[in-house]
């Protein structure tokens, strides 16, 4: 089952996009809080795309010194953003639900593949480094420079426009409704 979840995560996230931006009440205090929130979730993002070389290393530089899943958890920063520049609190349910019954499964089925990918390795790493919420200060890691050209070849871009049209779209909504 999780490996079916796996594939409709981006299209359930595009739906609780919808979701978001049809639902939304944005006031200029919820713009103001959310959205560099949102903004601190997708440099997050940024960052540990710049350090993952999927199925080649165990990522274990940068973000990946504070939490073993700092894409997850840098998009769950986004969405909680995202949500309080919304100002529909309701849509956190959502998103919980989201992140329980999608993120959680596939972030299991991931590290199970990590496992046996990177046998021990990868088991010393999960030891000493948690599995979602960071832990502080982050243990030292040798080398492990961002790549630009990891964070291109990652399409992470696409998640920065994305962030750019939503939050566009709320500002905008806010200014149509905002008292004259």
């Amino acid at each position: 089952m999780s490996f079916a979840v796996q594939r409709w995560r981006v299209p359930l996230g595009f739906a609780a996009a919808a979701v978001l931006l049809l639902a939304a009440q944005p006031r200029a205090l919820s713009l103001a809080l959310g959205l560099p929130l949102a903004a601190c979730g997708l440099a997050l993002r940024a960052a540990a795309a710049g350090h993952i070389r999927k199925n080649d290393a165990l990522a274990i530089t940068g973000p990946y010194r504070c939490t073993r899943n700092p894409l997850y958890l840098g998009s769950a920063i986004l969405a909680l953003g995202l949500i309080v520049a919304a100002n529909v609190w309701w849509l956190a349910l959502l998103a919980l639900a989201l992140l329980a019954g999608v993120y959680l499964p596939v972030i299991r089925r991931e590290e199970r593949f990590l496992a046996a990918r990177f046998g021990p390795a990868f088991t010393a790493y999960a030891a000493r480094v948690p599995r979602l919420l960071p832990r502080w200060p982050a243990p030292a890691a040798a080398g492990g420079r961002f790549s630009l050209a990891l964070y291109l070849r990652h399409r992470e871009y696409q998640a920065l426009a994305g962030f750019l049209a939503l939050a566009a779209v709320l500002v905008l909504k806010w200014r149509l409704t905002w008292p004259w």
